[in-house]
């Protein structure tokens, strides 16, 4: 059996019978669960609550989605603005998903929630779309395989399943580490396309404190238990770093390892980052940001940099990235200069800036505040 039949057999057995041995223990929100179905509750599987990101008006995007259990959480927090998408490819665990549809919906007092068929590290192919053409293209030789390969282009451009820039959220329980390793690269350029500028990402999953060796992953059980697909864990911030996203950080870190293999502890975490505003220090209103400490100067994924107690002038762009991030209790934001520059600059004091926030920009320290905003 192959890593991919083994995830499917597992999950689908999964959504049929309760699997001790798929999750972590993890402490959700009563409040939100009150309203789930038990069917629901009992059989999800996930080693950390992602739902705790959700913000009021979000359009939310669930990779590796399940028994929707965390989609129907996020439904209640987005309120009445906002929508939940559910990803899947296992039919069994898309059927018990959308088998409580209706009931959750007269129950959060509208249909706020959806659950779509794709792989998660391919968004853009909507895939019982795909079979609904195999039924009247069946493949039987090299021209209908070409036949195939040329729709599924044409459904990518033409009819993507997820748009670019159509979510604000991008959130997983414990699904990540089960891709295979050479579509991770794919699968969080997805995830990056999907997000609007400034959108977020909360991603529970495991993670090793070595890189789990070539025997433990071919291992079929240990992949589909969440064990040997694990992500380093410095690896896995290096990911979403390189995908281009900003404020890269790990916001929940288990202490102690949920597991031992081999040596190898592996353990949950939750990865938070921001997609970058696509436009590049915009001449817009601007700030200055004062980093309170304790370090001497603190320097973002984009080329910030904040000493301690020092004003910096910044876009409004710059301070919403920092507050995405949730970074801004460690900050204080105030006015800035009218005319903001090109690029950042350190404010002169208050005593010595000539008359018109517009003349500081003659004062520039040449200390750079950012590369982008």
């Amino acid at each position: 059996m192959t890593v991919l039949e083994s995830v499917r057999a597992r999950y689908s057995e999964g959504a049929r019978e309760r699997q001790e041995a798929l999750c972590c223990p993890v402490d959700y929100d009563r409040d939100l669960l009150r309203l789930l179905p038990s069917e629901i509750i009992e059989r999800d599987y996930g080693c950390g609550d992602p739902s705790r990101y959700v913000r009021p008006g979000d359009h939310v995007l669930d990779l590796g989605s399940g028994g929707g259990k965390i989609c129907y959480m996020a439904a209640q927090l987005v309120g009445e603005n906002g929508f939940v998408t559910g990803i899947d490819m296992n039919e069994d665990m898309l059927a018990l998903a959308r088998r409580h549809q209706a009931h959750m919906a007269a129950q959060l007092g509208g249909d706020r929630v959806r659950f779509l068929k794709a792989c998660i590290q391919d968004l853009a192919l909507d895939l019982e779309a795909l079979e609904g053409w195999l039924v009247q293209h069946p493949v039987a030789d090299l021209e209908s395989m070409r036949a195939l390969e040329t729709q599924r282009a044409r459904m990518r451009r033409e009819a993507p399943l997820v748009a670019s820039g159509s979510q604000d959220l991008v959130i997983s329980n414990c699904v990540l580490n089960l891709v295979e390793n050479e579509h991770r690269r794919q699968l969080i350029a997805e995830i990056f396309r999907v997000l609007r500028p400034g959108g977020r990402v909360a991603i529970s999953d495991i993670v090793a404190d070595r890189p789990v060796p070539g025997e433990l992953q071919a291992d079929p059980e240990l992949w589909s238990g969440c064990i040997s697909g694990a992500f380093h864990e410095h690896a896995f911030l290096e990911a979403f770093r390189t995908a281009g996203f900003a404020h890269v950080a790990y916001d929940k870190w288990q202490a102690e390892p949920w597991r031992v293999v081999g040596g190898i502890e592996f353990r949950s975490v939750t990865l938070t980052a921001v997609k970058p505003s696509s436009a590049c220090c915009a001449r817009d209103r601007g700030q200055a940001a004062i980093y309170l400490g304790p370090f001497a100067e603190v320097r973002d994924d984009l080329g910030n940099i904040y000493p301690r107690g020092e004003r910096m002038a910044v876009s409004d762009r710059a301070v919403a990235a920092l507050q995405a991030a949730g970074l801004q209790d460690g900050f204080v934001f105030v006015d800035g200069p009218d005319d903001f520059p090109d690029q950042p600059y350190r404010l002169p004091p208050r005593s010595a800036r000539p008359a018109g926030e517009a003349g500081a920009a003659a004062m520039v320290s040449g200390t750079k505040a950012g590369g982008c905003c």
